[in-house]
């Protein structure tokens, strides 16, 4: 290119003028690499499906929380920044939510002549409530089926380290279980119809593999719960969905495949779970030392090999969980560096899964207790008091790419064509977190350099109009305004949080256009910008 020409004279003129100019080191100045990273983009060329997997479902905190008005508020905005279609939480069976409890009809007296013609143990109220409002903004459920009802429960100590305390044990009567999922899945087909429901998906428990199911042994008790459950689940309607086994760590999938088949159970897909921070060790079988960068992609594609070679090689694959970190990192799951890092994990999982969850579209959410301040860590898109986080505008930014991907042999980069032409390009400065661990570090001198990219785009008008939006540590970043106000620790005043709403918006558009077919952006570390390029001709 014509700067780095330039760049290799005026070394040479400097050291020849020095004296000390040798042949050597004019190879070596005439080899000098450019900067720049180079990206050819064909608009015609061969282009594959893109759906977008990784904004399809949302996790979220407990079922009991979506009836708070901050938590359907959250659920707006971000439908309207991705047009989501489901969301999945714990605890839709649990006490809080009233669905169980086989003494109701004794509970009050003054109602016992009601009660003694009203022998029901389930009560709808509250689940209604929870999936009328979820239906209403647009957003379907994708049901977990946990955790167990108190009354239920084999071992009511076994409770979960959650401040909610939900009960992990397996059901004491699996004849009760079984009524209860039937009654359940029927009362959903009476109420919202067989055509609305079928399009639901039913996940049996969650990450049975861990500390939230406390069955002995883990894998044979799983087994047994799932195998009552879809059978259930069927037996109301065989168009109803099920699957498992909805594990951490992407385990279990090639023994729970082998235990449907050999006990001729139904399973319609499979569920399971990452974290960019799990260990090679827990989730492939290995010592290997893989880098957050790589850790979720390498999980979907081990799992994605295990189901081809399964007995159900054309299953669908769902990674129900996933996210960054599970532990809370204001670092990660905060701040800007989710954009490179969300945007590789789509170029490397494209094709490998039907769909991926982020664990969670919200900070309405309570398993280690009640929010104390808006950025520690938390999973969600927008912090408390509706804070958008820089995740929010990566998701935002993300949801323009087209729905045709074009090949590209970049690391830092998509390419997508729009419907009606133009183009959509994803690009990024991928560089680990500041700082890791549950305190926030700040950022400090950038430990990346800036990278630019210089796209030559073919098939394009020659001037064709561009705009560029940006997420990065001065474009839609919320925590360099919460640094400004030295991070308080005590709740908000409304003044301070109606400034950071503001501060946390979507940076405008950058307006340019293509000189003689090309384009050149420079992003810094954790930076990411999607460009749109005008129509293709």
């Amino acid at each position: 290119m014509r700067t780095s020409s330039c760049r290799v004279i005026l070394v040479c003129i400097a050291v020849l003028a020095s004296g000390l100019f040798t042949a050597r080191q004019m190879q070596a100045a005439q080899a000098a690499p450019d900067a720049a990273e180079h990206i050819l983009i064909d608009a015609k060329a061969k282009s594959t499906p893109f759906p977008h997997f990784w904004e399809q479902t949302f996790g979220s905190g407990r079922a009991i929380l979506s009836l708070r008005e901050s938590y359907r508020n959250d659920l707006r905005t971000v439908k309207q920044a991705t047009d989501f279609k489901s969301v999945r939480f714990h605890g839709i069976l649990m006490d809080e939510v009233g669905l169980y409890d086989p003494d109701r009809k004794t509970q009050n007296p003054g109602l016992a002549a009601q009660a003694a013609n009203d022998a029901s143990a389930y009560n709808f109220s509250y689940v209604d409530q929870i999936y009328d409002g979820l239906l209403a903004l647009g957003v379907r459920p994708f049901v977990e089926l946990s955790f167990m009802p108190r009354k239920m429960a084999s071992d009511p100590a076994a409770l979960h380290a959650f401040w909610y305390k939900q009960n992990v044990s397996p059901p004491k009567d699996y004849a009760a279980w079984d009524a209860m999922i039937s009654a359940f899945a029927s009362h959903l087909i009476a109420r919202y119809g067989i055509e609305e429901v079928a399009a639901w998906k039913f996940e049996v428990w969650n990450e049975p593999n861990i500390d939230f199911w406390a069955g002995n042994p883990k894998q044979a008790t799983y087994f047994e719960l799932y195998d009552h459950t879809a059978q259930a689940l069927k037996m109301v309607s065989n168009r109803i969905q099920v699957g498992g086994p909805a594990t951490a760590q992407a385990a279990w999938v090639t023994p729970f495949l082998a235990h449907a088949k050999a006990s001729h159970v139904p399973v319609d897909f499979v569920s399971t779970h990452v974290y960019a921070n799990d260990t090679a060790d827990n989730v492939l079988g290995t010592s290997e030392s893989i880098p957050r960068e790589t850790m979720v992609w390498r999980a979907v594609q081990n799992v994605h090999q295990q189901i081809l070679h399964s007995p159900y090689p054309e299953i669908p694959l769902i990674f129900s969980e996933y996210n960054a970190s599970y532990a809370n990192e204001p670092n990660v799951t905060d701040s800007i560096f989710l954009g490179p890092w969300l945007a590789n994990n789509i170029r490397l999982c494209d094709g490998l899964t039907e769909s991926m969850a982020y664990w969670a579209f919200s900070d309405v959410f309570e398993e280690q207790g009640v929010v104390r301040t808006p950025f520690y860590g938390g999973f969600g898109l927008l912090a408390a008091d509706s804070i958008p986080k820089p995740s929010l505008n990566i998701f935002r930014l993300l949801h323009q790419l087209g729905d045709h991907r074009l090949p590209l042999t970049s690391e830092s980069a998509l390419a997508t064509t729009l419907p009606g032409g133009g183009l959509a390009l994803a690009l990024w400065n991928y560089a680990p977190p500041d700082g890791e661990g549950p305190a926030y570090t700040a950022p400090g001198k950038s430990a990346a350099p800036e990278k630019t990219i210089e796209m030559t785009l073919l098939n394009v008008p020659e001037n064709a109009s561009v705009e560029i939006f940006r997420v990065d540590q001065d474009h839609g970043n919320v925590l360099k305004a919460f640094d400004a106000m030295g991070r308080p620790a005590a709740s908000l005043t409304q003044a301070q949080i109606a400034s950071l709403r503001l501060a946390g918006a979507m940076a405008p558009a950058e307006h340019t256009h293509l000189v003689h077919g090309k384009l050149r952006i420079s992003m810094p570390q954790h930076g990411l910008a999607l460009v749109k390029v005008g129509r293709v001709p």
